[in-house]
């Protein structure tokens, strides 16, 4: 029987989901209406079908206190409105459209940008022999670019931090009683902390996001209320995928040391890397779809209401779309080819800016260093998460 919950899976999850993968690609978790999805196919055939998967979140897997996996209601009985990654077409379109113009037009102002704040985070945390790259440039420099894409003051980042990762340890399941009720707490903190900057970017909207938003609001295209949720779900997913990828690239090359050098020489080949570091260690380690009607999938019966978690980690990783799934290969045909961003109209609308950053920052500990690697045996630590792919720490012994 497979356990999503099993201790094991947050350090090395991939035998078990290979596993998987290959004796039960439709598995449904004992107990609940939930069922997990893990080849690449089956995947994309639920993408492919919106007619009777919808984005809608309606609950999540959670940690019962004896260790079992029980549903956590997520939408109110239908009255949580969804919006962007969880909203469906038409209602999807609006808010999608809303965020990519401001993204599209200001992604190449934001390139010097972080640059610089990659120079400020490393000349405050890494000036010396040894660091923790997850806490002091991974959680960090994400939330400094979102803060400053939306409209939202610098001295925001801090509760920005802080709340956003509170929010997404929900969706992750690992939550005892009292971790649930903070948050909880987090997340409705954040909810009026946005809603209150929101009021004002009504009043007077600016060139940033919350003013495109505005904007829309203004011309009846969205509504002030929805508007807040869209920030609310940028901040609280904002810095997942980017924190993800930079731990990972990070400790890929902390333990391969000919890897660091030849991106040192041949640096055109930092893109790549990123691409198989998406794809071996996929930032969100899944999706949730709901079943919209009695469907079959895989020959498996999936009833009306229920619930899907799509595997991207384990997609990613099925040998029958992938030779040599588990290994790192930068000349791989079709690198770009993976689903750590998703697929289609929920694709990640901060995919450009996630990879900026990310880029931004390796360049910066390559150039910045002769070598690296980790600091000790207990260096490299997982958030523990079903929904999420992120180090807890991530301690670099530094060579200059």
């Amino acid at each position: 029987m497979f356990d999503v919950f099993d201790p094991d899976l947050i350090d090395d999850p991939y035998p078990a989901l290979a596993r998987l993968r290959a004796t039960e690609p439709v598995h449904r978790i004992a107990g609940t209406d939930f069922f997990l999805v893990s080849s690449w196919d089956l995947v994309h055939e639920v993408l492919a079908d919106s007619a009777s998967y919808s984005s809608n979140l309606r609950a999540v897997l959670l940690r019962s206190p004896g260790g079992t996996p029980t549903a956590l209601p997520m939408d109110g009985g239908g009255t949580v409105e969804q919006v962007l990654a969880t909203a469906d077409d038409p209602v999807h379109k609006p808010h999608r459209s809303a965020v990519l113009g401001t993204i599209g037009r200001r992604i190449r102002a934001l390139e010097s940008s972080v640059e610089r704040q990659v120079d400020l985070l490393w000349d405050r945390w890494f000036a010396g022999g040894t660091a923790d790259w997850a806490r002091d440039m991974a959680d960090r420099l994400p939330l400094v670019l979102v803060t400053e894409l939306i409209g939202l003051p610098p001295g925001d980042v801090p509760d920005l931090l802080r709340w956003a990762y509170d929010s997404t340890e929900m969706l992750g399941g690992w939550v005892d009683a009292e971790r649930l009720t903070a948050t909880v707490t987090a997340s409705l903190e954040l909810h009026a902390h946005l809603g209150a900057r929101f009021t004002t970017a009504l009043a007077a909207p600016r060139d940033d996001l919350m003013g495109e938003l505005a904007r829309a609001c203004h011309d009846g295209v969205l509504d002030p209320a929805t508007a807040v949720l869209v920030l609310l779900q940028l901040v609280g997913a904002g810095g997942e995928s980017t924190a993800g990828l930079m731990g990972t690239a990070a400790r890929l090359l902390a333990t391969d040391p000919p890897l660091q050098d030849r991106l040192r020489t041949s640096p055109e080949l930092l893109d790549p890397f990123l691409d198989e570091c998406l794809r071996l260690e996929s930032p969100f380690r899944g999706h949730y779809r709901h079943a919209r009607a009695d469907t079959r999938l895989g020959g498996v019966e999936v009833p009306a209401g229920s619930n899907l978690l799509l595997l991207w980690g384990a997609a990613n990783r099925d040998p029958a779309r992938f030779d040599r799934p588990d290994e790192l290969d930068l000349d791989r045909p079709g690198i770009r080819q993976h689903l750590a961003f998703g697929r289609g109209a929920h694709f990640c609308v901060g995919s450009a800016l996630a990879r900026m950053e990310a880029s931004a920052a390796l360049r910066t500990l390559l150039a910045r260093t002769t070598s690296f690697s980790l600091d000790g045996d207990d260096a490299a630590t997982w958030v523990p998460s079903i929904f999420v792919r992120r180090h807890a720490r991530l301690r670099l012994a530094l060579d200059r």
